[in-house]
């Protein structure tokens, strides 16, 4: 099962997301002879394989769907090593970075590997994502993640530190994109410079304005143009149905409609998206 594919039956070993319901997913890997324990009851991975995807399982004390595993689910789903980015900031840098099949990438800041599968489904299938992280085990269980995802062949993860030692990519190579989710991206610029191709576009993520103030000027100082900052905030509503008084009846009855109505509460600040290209001239 590999998570650019689309399996259609589930596998021993399998990586696979349980639906609970609207707000409550679980990622686990099938095992056979093993159990897993959800809110609804034991569930047997013996039961499992063999079985669709999506199929709907019924346990002791109510009922789960078995999904196939997509960048998406895994990013809300996935083991947490560092903080995340989340789909609304994924797809508009990969929609900023114009990536597309048989794009090069690098990306510097692997953490927990949420970026890093949404870039791979994206490179797939003639492109490669060469992504590093300064911390070797995180860079070590993100390179395993791959494996046990069956990406591997779309992903080199490496453990080093690109603001000292550059991305060493292999000779001849240079990327379309670069994505640096790093507290200090400024002293990255001018390595990641010399692994771009002309014309390349860069993400730099920070949380704070003090790091995109910084990380603008060392863009405009090697060469880099169109600059721009963004912030992704998401807003969602809910249809609810108003019931009230027919104030204009003589009779007591209640007419109701239904409305759009936003959430109380809205997703905050995540960070800031500055992104940039390198001048071809």
């Amino acid at each position: 099962m590999s998570f650019v594919g689309s399996p259609e039956i589930i596998q021993e070993n399998d990586t696979i997301i349980l639906y609970l319901g609207f707000d409550r997913m679980l990622s686990t890997k099938v095992k056979r002879g093993e159990t897993f324990q959800t809110k609804y009851g034991a569930l047997k991975f013996d039961d499992l394989i063999g079985q669709r995807f999506g199929t709907k399982i019924t346990c002791k004390l109510g009922y789960l769907y078995v999904l196939a595993p997509t960048a998406e689910l895994w990013t809300q789903t996935l083991p947490h090593r560092t903080q995340i980015l989340y789909s609304t900031d994924i797809s508009f840098i990969l929609l900023q970075l114009e990536i597309r099949p048989g794009s090069i990438v690098v990306e510097a800041g692997t953490g927990s590997g949420s970026m890093s599968h949404a870039l791979i489904r994206a490179v797939h299938p003639t492109g490669r994502l060469y992504t590093f992280d300064f911390h070797e085990a995180r860079a070590n269980q993100a390179r395993q993640e791959f494996k046990d995802h069956k990406v591997d062949s779309w992903v080199s993860a490496a453990h080093g530190d690109v603001c000292k030692d550059g991305f060493p990519l292999p000779e001849g190579v240079k990327a379309n994109a670069a994505f640096l989710d790093l507290p200090a991206p400024w002293e990255a610029i001018p390595k990641v410079k010399s692994v771009l191709q002309w014309g390349a576009r860069v993400c730099s993520f920070s949380p704070c304005l003090e790091q995109v103030q910084r990380a603008s000027e060392t863009f405009r100082q090697h060469g880099f143009e169109d600059l721009q900052t963004f912030e992704c905030l998401s807003r969602h509503f809910d249809i609810k149905t108003i019931r009230m008084n027919d104030q204009t009846s003589q009779e007591k009855s209640e007419i109701s409609f239904k409305s759009i109505v936003p959430y109380a509460q809205i997703p905050g600040h995540t960070g800031f998206l500055t992104f940039a290209t390198l001048n071809p001239l």
